[in-house]
């Protein structure tokens, strides 16, 4: 196996399809086909052999052949779908399963590092992909090897100079063809593909912050960005087509090749009379009927192409032993207590200008800290360190827990909401989560009034990334998360961000105040980053960032 094939094969694996299924849909699309060159060559026997004016009776086994193909193979075809796109969904659904469950493995810094919308494009279409492959390229070939020998097979009997014509045909059709459109594909893809990044970021980055681009002056700049991406991006996609036109006029050509071989042939056993009329109209006609599954090995070789480079893609972004098997995720046992502790700590993007330097912390089991400082002085970065998401420029971070990871859980201040239902975006934190704790959760952060006005309760679908809730009411939903989870760590950035004074005050100081009227339990590590020192009840420290300490 070469290097390159690995990530493929690995993917193939990580899409855990059953072979019994697979078989199943090779097997029906093997039937739609036939179906279809059954058909043309009952139909081309008919015509011809109805030519010779027989009795009507020798031509009613035809005539019902003919009815019987044709309502079969819209059968199969429906049967095919269904059986193909079931194999594809399923795998999709698996490998990315273990694309989560590798990911959360990791325990470097390299996801924080990549651009949202390159993310996007490799869970997102990078794993779709992959599902293409299943329908558009495995299939198609075992589809296509098949019916290389029904065909042949058919031709045999007939007229061995029609065959070794059609053979010919068939092997420039499957094997020119599919090569270089292969290859063509293979020259492109990364070019393509790249450029498709740059243009889900930049659409990402201008649907995100226009409004701050737009009182920055910086609007016009990031729209014109986005065009030359997708100028760029276009003139990739051209230059993708026309290897791929050429490769596709390669199937075109085999057909008259076999045309041509069985004309000769035809009229050869014909003078000879070797051959019956109707024997005579299955070489003229058959070929043209003969090619269908040829047709589409030029787009399964490209679709193998740009699976093999989206698994390539997968490949660097899960890292070494991220393959996984399919298998649901077994979620760890969350500890109940943890120290999370921090020597020498230095912080940030960058090595030359980090945010923090040399800092100690010692945080036991229901310690709170609350972290203040001016706009951009690091404290997300601080909490993103503390969390195991950025790699620390110096020092360490550790917990007595298994790991950071089992231990710690952060809720970032643009946390997510999906658009799925409010019990759903709850649970994601804890997949075991029940409704009464699911209520109790968002009753703690004042949410039963919002509650009470939703047409289905929890069963109420919200709008991507939080479109049908207000900003207060988005925040107390990130908060209700926090509450749900019941970890033994958690750090949280801005939670009563867009609340009203009042409500994110009390919200503030049920956080960082121990004890029964705590948000948390009390033997939770709590770290909260606030705009509001003010706020911070009085006998909890505070870490000031940016400021002497």
């Amino acid at each position: 196996m070469t290097a390159q094939a690995a990530p493929l094969r690995r993917a193939e694996r990580a899409l855990a399809i059953p072979p019994a299924r697979l078989l199943a849909a090779v097997l029906a699309a093997v039937a739609t086909l036939g179906s279809a060159f059954a058909l043309a060559a009952v139909s081309a026997y008919l015509v011809t052999r109805a030519w010779t004016m027989p009795p009507v009776l020798d031509l009613t086994v035809a005539v019902v052949m003919v009815r019987a193909l044709g309502v079969s193979r819209g059968v199969f075809r429906w049967l095919e779908r269904m059986l193909t796109h079931d194999v594809a969904l399923r795998g999709v659904v698996s490998l990315r399963t273990s694309l989560f469950t590798a990911l959360a493995s990791r325990t470097d810094d390299a996801l924080t590092r990549l651009r949202r919308g390159e993310l996007l494009s490799r869970l997102g279409d990078d794993a779709q992909e992959l599902g293409d492959h299943v329908i558009k390229a495995i299939v198609p070939a075992l589809v296509a090897v098949v019916m290389l020998v029904v065909v042949l097979a058919t031709f045999a009997p007939l007229s061995l100079p029609a065959t070794a014509a059609m053979a010919a045909s068939l092997l420039l059709a499957a094997v020119a063809a599919p090569y270089f459109a292969h290859r063509a594909a293979a020259l492109t893809e990364q070019a393509v593909l790249t450029t498709r990044g740059d243009v889900t970021s930049h659409s990402l980055e201008i649907l995100d912050d226009a409004t701050s681009l737009r009182v920055d002056g910086r609007l016009d700049g990031a729209l014109a960005r986005l065009a030359a991406a997708q100028s760029a991006h276009d003139a990739a996609i051209d230059r993708a087509a026309r290897p791929a036109a050429l490769a596709a006029a390669a199937v075109p050509a085999s057909m008259v090749l076999a045309v041509t071989g069985s004309l000769l042939a035809a009229g050869s056993a014909w003078t000879a009379g070797d051959l019956s009329a109707g024997q005579i109209g299955i070489l003229l006609l058959l070929p043209l009927s003969s090619f269908e599954a040829a047709t589409a090995l030029p787009a399964a070789a490209t679709q193998h192409a740009r699976s093999r480079a989206a698994a390539e893609r997968l490949d660097a972004l899960i890292g070494e032993g991220g393959e996984g098997d399919g298998s649901a995720p077994v979620p760890a046992e969350r500890p109940a207590t943890a120290t999370l502790t921090a020597r020498d700590l230095t912080a940030g993007w960058s090595a030359e200008a980090p945010c923090v330097r040399g800092l100690d912390l010692d945080l036991a089991p229901g310690s709170r800290l609350a972290v203040v400082g001016p706009s951009g002085s690091g404290k997300s970065t601080l909490l993103a360190t503390l969390a195991g998401l950025l790699a620390p420029l110096g020092g360490e971070v550790s917990t007595d827990a298994a790991s950071l990871r089992e231990a710690v859980t952060m809720f970032a201040e643009d946390g997510h909401v999906f658009a799925t239902t409010l019990r759903e975006n709850l649970r994601v934190v804890r997949g075991d989560l029940t409704d009464e704790e699911a209520l109790a959760a968002l009753s703690a952060v004042g949410l039963d009034d919002w509650l009470a006005t939703l047409p289905h309760g929890l069963d109420t679908m919200l709008g991507p990334d939080g479109t049908t809730v207000s900003g207060g009411e988005r925040r107390r939903l990130l908060l209700a998360r926090a509450v749900a989870r019941r970890g033994p760590v958690l750090l949280l950035d801005e939670p009563t961000e867009h609340l009203d004074t009042a409500r994110g005050d009390a919200l503030l100081a049920a956080l960082l105040t121990p004890g029964d009227e705590s948000l948390v339990p009390a033997s939770s590590t709590v770290v909260v980053v606030t705009h509001r020192p003010e706020a911070v009840p009085a006998d909890t420290p505070v870490l000031r960032i940016g400021e002497p300490r």
